[in-house]
């Protein structure tokens, strides 16, 4: 097939500047790269924005690494069948035929609040706050290994292929920045795999910009002290002539495009990042709030505080990823207790987050989600932890006009496969979108075609848990 003839030509063919927006103007990337030359008068009457009046404004992805075991969180399902072995059909890398034992769940669940959803002894304040969640018993995935689990939850495609967008990555690009002096997706806490950081064939400008708690939120971003305030003045002043001369020369090419956009926005963030992150000027009863002054939970607290800030700000997409590396850190195959002191360190975080939002007038319109990249199983592996299961687990929202204090969706009497109101993890990400004002079926490039589809499966949003 020639080039000509090929209706899905490669991504770097490079075309002219009237073919590229001739083919793009009526799809979605013509909408979302009129975000990038929209401000600078180069496209008349370009399209900004959602597709419909959104819910939500921002979204704080609360990720954690290594697959949490729902059985001892948030979908209990007592000890009654324990020591029977169950089927596990298909399970495992071989596909083979194999029969269990259920281990027991040594936790206590309590019913929260005036919903009385049953939540874990592991998380007692997310309980307390639990009438603004919406618990979804019923998510499932294809991959139960880690790499390729994570390739699929935050790309929403199967296969160890890098140049498929991140889900962050995609939102950046559909929205754009509120707030021009700081980044529209934004990661906190260190990953547990580079592909959820990345832009993919959307291209570097919207790849996640690592932030952290502290004095230095961007290693960097400071200019030398003896740089004089005209001086950075005058250097600022020729680098955007010469940005934008070189902008009208290679428009086109999207990774220099990334390169001056960044080195643009890091001069921007200096004013503003310093200040997103400074905690100083919050009181001591909402640095409390967030566990800040306890040692088990003053990392992740200040990570959840800074999330706050940065949406408070105007970042669209604030992902943060709790004990990444590896496999991830909520990898309990050896015991169950391992799930302990990470339960511990983000419980009180989390609820301090919902009631901080609440209290001041964002959780209306900032979307909390709460996921993994799957489930753990009711079986151990001969030991006191649990294994890999993609075919049943729990993720969670709150705010961003999901309803509260619901329950839905169910996995069966041992909870290792959803059965009731199943979900693919496709219907989480389409319903974040749709909370955001995008429909997600327009997910895709015109020039890549169906290959670039963000959500290939699934029945869309979950609106059952939309208020």
């Amino acid at each position: 097939m020639s080039a000509e003839s090929n209706p899905f030509p490669s991504p770097s063919r490079r075309l002219s500047r009237r073919q590229f927006f001739h083919r793009t103007g009526g799809g979605f990337l013509g909408a979302a790269l009129g975000g990038i030359w929209a401000e600078g008068g180069e496209i008349k009457d370009a399209m900004l924005g959602p597709h419909f009046t959104p819910k939500a404004k921002s979204v704080i992805f609360l990720f954690m690494c290594g697959g949490v075991s729902h059985i001892d969180t948030f979908d209990p399902k007592g000890n009654q069948h324990a020591g029977q072995f169950i089927d596990a059909i298909g399970f495992g890398d071989n596909q083979a035929q194999m029969q269990r034992p259920v281990i027991p769940c040594h936790r206590t669940f309590t019913h929260y609040g005036q919903s009385g959803i049953p939540v874990s002894d592991w998380f007692p304040h997310v309980g307390s706050v639990i009438d603004d969640i919406a618990v979804i018993r019923s998510m499932w995935c294809h991959e139960g290994n880690h790499f390729p689990a994570v390739i699929e939850t935050c790309t929403g495609h199967r296969g160890r292929a890098f140049d498929h967008p991140s889900f962050g990555s995609w939102v950046a690009h559909a929205l754009g920045s509120v707030n021009k002096n700081l980044p529209s997706f934004v990661n906190i806490g260190r990953p547990s795999s580079p592909i959820q950081l990345t832009g993919g064939y959307l291209g570097a400008s919207v790849s996640a910009t690592p932030f952290q708690a502290g004095q230095t939120p961007i290693p960097n971003l400071h200019p030398p002290q003896s740089t004089q305030a005209a001086e950075r003045d005058r250097q600022m002043q020729l680098l955007h002539t010469l940005n934008d001369d070189f902008r009208r020369r290679h428009a086109l090419d999207s990774n220099i495009q990334a390169r001056i956009k960044a080195y643009e926005l890091a001069a921007s963030m200096q004013l503003s990042a310093p200040e997103a992150v400074d905690f100083a000027r919050e009181p001591e009863h909402i640095r409390a709030l967030y566990g800040i002054d306890q040692e088990p939970t003053e990392a992740f607290g200040k990570q959840l505080l800074l999330a706050r800030r940065l949406a408070e700000r105007g970042v669209r997409f604030i992902q943060i990823c709790h004990a990444g590396g590896g496999n991830g850190g909520w990898d309990a195959h050896g015991d169950m207790k391992q799930h302990e002191p990470h339960c511990r360190a983000t419980d009180k975080p989390i609820a301090g987050l919902i009631t901080d939002l609440k209290q001041r007038g964002m959780l209306d319109e900032t979307l909390v989600v709460w996921t993994s990249e799957f489930g753990r199983t009711p079986w151990s592996q001969n030991t006191t932890g649990r294994d890999h299961n993609p075919k049943g687990y729990t993720s969670w929202m709150a705010g961003g006009g999901i309803r509260g204090g619901i329950i839905h969706g169910a996995t069966d009497e041992v909870g290792y496969q959803a059965v009731e109101n199943r979900h693919y993890y496709s219907d989480l990400n389409a319903t974040i979108l749709h909370q955001l004002g995008i429909d997600h079926t327009k997910m895709f490039l015109p020039e890549l075609g169906p290959v670039s589809l963000l959500v290939e499966e699934g029945n869309g949003p979950i609106k059952e848990i939309m208020g």
